[in-house]
């Protein structure tokens, strides 16, 4: 019956009725998280927030999203990635709109606080989802195409930010209430279509042949009994050697993207001169970077884990030189050339680790595997924003701050290279 099934059409067709939803859903949680970075430069104007403050609310979603990321993975497991995913987009949505009516930074703080309990678990989430569907050979090339909602969200936002903005004072909202509003809708609207149309699992499929259903679960099997028996132990699974390796490896990285993303804007514009609009063609340049970086990790990582790691690491060393000539550059192209450059390396790369740790770690270990590599990745987030606020309200710019990022990406590239001789001791 194996013989039956054509590889390629099953993973096509698998793609095509898993990916769009889940890559859309993957664009507004990104819009949902980063549309503060447009909406700050008035925000802080109107409020009187200070980049302090500013930096305090931009990581205390990632607090929040860290707190509940094991425990709702959990509970996705239990009741399946339609209804949880659906139930995460629902809240996050809601909780994105009321952010705009924040009027203290200690409203701030708590909103973003909640959209980051709202949104735990998402991302670990669908990874755990697309290991029911695809096998590990299959993964990365999975990920990475659903992982193209990041740069079209970056597009998008470049792009609408000024519109939106420009709406400042009509019906007696400011313009970055708008911001904030207009892009919280959208969350729960396709709240209701994920409900509907997410396909739970392959068991539950019908438009999976029992052919293709039962050459599917064997060769997931045959995956899992090479990562080892599950642990049955919740700390164990939590304390996964790779685990902690990856996640921390990521926690570098994203203490590097989250300080950059959260205040591209200003940074940009302080750099180059641009306006508003102007600066929102850079991020969306930067997004069609990544989207780019995305498309070549196939070709790049290869089907093993061992070349999935060097080339993260190859990333990380390329975010680097994008940092590093961030902060000697001086001119406006040198400010664009390393926005982009870094922006492209390291969110490429940020989709890397755990697709390995789906792979290395036992198939009853995912969900609190997975959710524990992403709570220690988005530690590193929590960091990014609130120490590059202290730095540029101590400082007056944001130079000290990038220097410092550039031995964190290449600490983030050399922790990936262990992980790698690891795998490659136990064959």
């Amino acid at each position: 019956m194996a013989a039956e099934v054509n590889e390629r059409t099953l993973f096509r067709k698998i793609a095509w009725r898993t990916l769009p939803l889940i890559l859309l859903s993957y664009f507004v949680a990104v819009v949902d998280r980063s549309n503060i970075s447009f909406a700050a430069k008035t925000m802080n104007a109107d409020l009187g927030f200070s980049e302090t403050i500013y930096g305090i609310g931009a990581s205390a979603f990632f607090l929040g999203y860290s707190l509940l990321e094991v425990p709702s993975n959990l509970l996705l497991a239990r009741f399946g990635a339609r209804v949880w995913l659906a139930r995460i987009m629902l809240t996050w949505g809601l909780i994105s709109i009321l952010t705009a009516f924040v009027h203290t930074p200690w409203q701030f703080y708590a909103m973003r606080f909640a959209l980051g309990v709202a949104e735990a678990g998402f991302y670990p989430g669908v990874i755990l989802y697309l290991s029911t569907w695809f096998p590990g050979e299959h993964r990365a090339w999975a990920i990475s195409r659903f992982y193209i909602a990041l740069p079209l969200s970056y597009v998008v936002m470049g792009s609408i930010a000024a519109p939106l903005l420009a709406l400042d004072g009509a019906m007696g909202v400011q313009g970055w209430q708008w911001l904030l509003i207009v892009e919280g809708v959208p969350s729960v609207l396709l709240a209701l279509v994920l409900i509907a149309a997410l396909p739970d699992r392959p068991e539950t499929a019908p438009w999976l042949t029992d052919a293709e259903r039962a050459w599917l679960n064997g060769v997931l099997r045959r995956e899992a009994a090479t990562a080892g028996a599950p642990s049955h132990n919740l700390l164990r699974a939590l304390t996964n050697p790779f685990v902690l390796l990856l996640g921390g490896a990521n926690a570098l990285n994203y203490v590097a993207i989250n300080a950059i993303v959260f205040s591209a804007p200003k940074l940009l514009a302080q750099g180059t001169g641009l306006d508003t609009a102007g600066v929102g063609r850079v991020v969306a340049v930067g997004g069609v970077a990544i989207a780019l970086g995305l498309l070549s990790v196939s070709a790049l990582a290869g089907r093993t884990t061992a070349r999935t790691l060097v080339t993260y690491a190859g990333f990380m060393v390329l975010a680097a030189a994008g940092l590093a000539l961030l902060w000697l550059g001086g001119s406006g192209a040198s400010t664009i050339g390393g926005y982009v450059v870094f922006i492209a390396a390291a969110q490429t790369a940020g989709m890397l680790p755990l697709a390995v740790i789906s792979r290395l770690i036992p198939e009853g270990d995912r969900p609190a595997g997975l959710a524990m590599g992403n709570t220690i990745s988005q530690g590193g987030a929590f960091f990014g924003p609130i120490t590059w606020g202290l730095l540029a309200d101590a400082t007056g710019s944001y130079a000290t701050g990038v220097a410092l990022l550039i031995p964190i990406s290449l600490a983030a590239a050399g922790a990936a290279l262990v992980a790698r001789a690891r795998s490659m001791r136990l064959g």
